[in-house]
């Protein structure tokens, strides 16, 4: 898989969706916003938990996002896979197979 391309397809299908429920795409802004910069927890810890959920909940263009959110808040490929063992844990074999698309997204964009 082409991540690169593929997030670049997903951005342009949300910036579709966006000019379409304009006020939705507001307030879902809001509330990331809210979500990133609020309480106790540093943004790579809040990626982690975001990354596991993403895998968890079996979500490619959210796995896409959250990789590259966890690498420009300093995360590694070693922490990476550490939130991915507990992922698997949790969610068993889908999530496992999510997880390896995760360390592959990692690969694709962490560089970026």
């Amino acid at each position: 898989m082409d991540w690169t391309a593929y997030m670049d397809e997903v951005r342009g299908d949300l910036r579709t969706l966006n000019a379409a429920i304009p006020e939705t795409a507001r307030g879902f802004g809001a509330l990331t916003k809210a979500s990133k910069e609020s309480g106790e927890l540093d943004l790579k810890t809040r990626e982690f938990v975001a990354l596991g959920i993403a895998v968890s909940q079996r979500c490619a263009p959210c796995i896409g996002f959250h990789v590259e959110g966890l690498a420009k808040a300093g995360g590694t490929r070693q922490e990476l896979a550490d939130v991915l063992g507990v992922a698997v844990q949790m969610g068993g074999g889908p999530s496992l197979m999510y997880a390896a698309q995760a360390m592959a997204a990692w690969d694709a964009l962490a560089e970026k």
